[in-house]
């Protein structure tokens, strides 16, 4: 099996309700996405011409129209946040979600708007999101490290 990984830069504001730290507050980040790509097959010898699984191009639109055009630049917020904190919430890239915009939360709505853009044969294997330079979230396709003799989860 291989894997690919293709790495962006974004910066986005986000603010977490309920939570009691700092965190609370609109504040920004600038973040690092490592996106993995997996072929869904084993691989022997050499690739064909032009001896790519997975050009890093297209990994580089597919992210970039699914995640970063989206999230780039962006404030995301809670609908309970913006509840709770009454306003004029009605900025150009405001986005607001069902859910708290965490790291994990992010990790998750990238998985979801990633799935359906990649080939035939291709699946997502892993999302590394650094929130900041010492701390990072991750979402390990269970499938692909199973496929690789580690233990299913249950």
């Amino acid at each position: 099996m291989l894997q690919i990984t293709k790495i962006f830069h974004f910066e986005m504001a986000h603010a977490i309700y309920g939570y009691e730290g700092p965190c609370k507050h609109i504040h920004g980040h600038s973040y690092e996405l490592h996106v993995t790509v997996s072929s869904c097959k084993p691989v022997s010898g050499f690739l064909p011409d032009p001896g790519f699984e997975v050009d890093f191009a297209d990994i580089k639109r597919w992210v970039t129209e699914c995640v970063i055009n989206r999230l780039d630049h962006a404030l995301v917020l809670s609908a309970s946040f913006q509840r709770a904190n009454p306003g004029p919430w009605h900025h150009e890239k405001l986005v607001t979600w069902p859910a708290e915009p965490s790291a994990e939360n992010l990790l998750l709505f990238m998985v979801d708007a990633l799935n359906g853009h990649l080939p035939a044969g291709t699946h997502l294997a892993r999302l590394l999101l650094y929130e900041t330079k010492n701390s990072y979230a991750e979402w390990l396709n269970d499938d692909t490290f199973n496929r690789a003799g580690f233990p299913a989860s249950g």
